[in-house]
């Protein structure tokens, strides 16, 4: 496999779950990558050993630090933002404090990014973000705040589609529904309930999100741009 050989690739938010199985798909496709992560040293450190990637430590709720570590890897072939974080719950007990780094992480860092990015591909690029099913539909209690996140993604890869698409660069975002992670394992509580929603009651493995994300940003996806790639089991039909 060698469908990225010779790319330039960052993945932001790649030391586990989806962006781990991001970082190994590209890997295994030749490409040269990068990937960031915060608290996950070892998990970071044993995947950049596994693939022979760069491992690059980065708070993705600090705009500066996002813009620099794009910056940092000059004409960029594909950029996958990844990093994002959930909070489900009574939105009247929330720390204000915590719902605004949501934002930050899942929609500010994303768009600072993407800019980031677009200023230095030098041929066609790709830009794809992990947004979620959840930007379309929510159909519990306690999720308005993460779906406000998912929601804003959608108007962002809209607009930066329009913006940098006489470069030659696509953005999109790719909505997974419940995926296997940390986040929210097979196994979790809240699984069942999940599964009552979707029409193939099983979480999604984190590797058919990655072969979709490298479809999208491969020779395939040069026509696909401003674009919601849902894979989410029917959770949203």
């Amino acid at each position: 496999m060698s469908d990225f050989a010779g790319k330039n690739i960052l993945v932001l938010g790649g030391s586990r779950g989806i962006g781990k199985a991001i970082v190994q798909r590209f890997a295994a496709g030749g490409g040269q990558v990068a990937f960031t992560y915060a608290g996950s040293a070892d998990a970071a450190a044993a995947l950049a050993a596994e693939t022979g990637s760069e491992a690059i430590r980065t708070d993705s709720a600090d705009r500066d630090a996002v813009i620099a570590t794009v910056a940092g890897r000059g004409a960029l072939d594909v950029l996958v933002v990844n990093a994002g974080v959930a909070m489900i719950g009574d939105p009247l007990t929330f720390d204000p404090d915590e719902v605004d780094r949501m934002i930050d992480i899942n929609v500010r860092g994303p768009y600072h990014a993407a800019v980031e990015a677009a200023r230095h591909m030098t041929g066609p690029g790709r830009i794809i973000v992990i947004g979620s099913v959840n930007g379309d539909r929510m159909p519990f209690a306690g999720g308005a705040a993460y779906a406000l996140t998912k929601s804003a993604v959608q108007g962002m890869v809209r607009g930066l589609a329009r913006d940098f698409g006489d470069r030659g660069i696509t953005v999109n975002a790719i909505q997974p529904g419940p995926t296997d992670s940390d986040m929210n394992p097979a196994d979790g509580p809240m699984a069942a309930a999940m599964h009552g929603f979707m029409a193939i009651k099983r979480h999604a493995h984190a590797s058919e999100v990655a072969e979709l994300t490298a479809f999208v940003a491969g020779p395939h996806g040069a026509m696909i741009t401003g674009s919601f790639q849902t894979i989410d089991g029917g959770f949203g039909a």
